[in-house]
């Protein structure tokens, strides 16, 4: 089998992308001009301090909010153009999401958590599906218990079962780790590292620098800049 690794082309490409808050007379800039290609199949972290554009760049990225200028290229696709049921569909179908606290529903189980992308997409074997991603993460065993009768790390294997139930293109994780032990935290890195093996880009947002030594591309920001960009993790 070809290494993905090999032969890559540009999944996301922003070109000199800014976004500017609005309060009241006053201007925020939380980014300012920034300017990044990643690779498919790449893992990448986005590093920085509080308040460096870490969290409003990952929003960029995984369409949940619009730049206030520049350009962004998704799959060769501009976003600016896609209206907001567009991007809701790529949401849903070639993006997942994992967060910090994990976002799952308490009050169902872990393959019903699985299966919801599926069903607002109106995906029709979406137990078959979500049973295959609970396996992928070793929770196939877990699927009939709900949320507060798993670990914290259960939880977040879960989460990150349910991001890859729809088989996308990226993984947007932000501060996957962050509720998490060290040694249950590394579980969830091997994790993301292994979607390099199906050509899943993987970026993750950390402020651990441990965590973000994982990544082949490490995206330092400062104050909605990009400093550096450099091939520097383990990968």
């Amino acid at each position: 089998m070809d290494n993905p690794s090999t032969e890559r082309d540009s999944v996301i490409r922003l070109i000199d992308v800014a976004k500017v808050y609005r309060m009241g007379q006053v201007e925020v800039h939380a980014l300012r001009g920034v300017s990044l290609e990643i690779q498919r199949g790449q893992f990448a972290a986005i590093m920085g301090p509080s308040g460096s554009g870490k969290s409003t760049l990952m929003n960029i990225l995984g369409c949940l909010d619009r730049s206030t200028s520049g350009r962004y290229e998704l799959e060769g696709q501009a976003v600016a153009g896609l209206d907001d049921d567009q991007l809701a569909r790529i949401r849903n179908r070639r993006i997942g999401f994992v967060f910090q606290s994990f976002n799952l529903l308490t009050r169902t189980t872990a393959l019903h958590n699985v299966e919801l992308p599926l069903i607002y997409a109106g995906v029709p074997d979406r137990r078959e599906r979500a049973l295959r991603a609970l396996e992928r993460v070793g929770l196939a065993d877990r699927a009939g218990h709900r949320p507060n009768e798993l670990s914290g790390g259960e939880q977040q294997r879960v989460a990150l079962a349910r991001a890859l139930v729809t088989e996308p293109a990226i993984v947007l994780a932000d501060e996957p780790t962050g509720n998490l032990d060290q040694a249950t935290g590394r579980t969830i890195i091997g994790l993301l590292e292994a979607l390099r093996e199906d050509n899943i880009t993987v970026i993750l947002v950390t402020h651990d620098p441990n965590v973000g030594a994982a990544a082949e591309l490490i995206i330092h920001m400062v104050d909605g800049r990009i400093v550096d960009g450099s091939t520097e993790g383990e990968g």
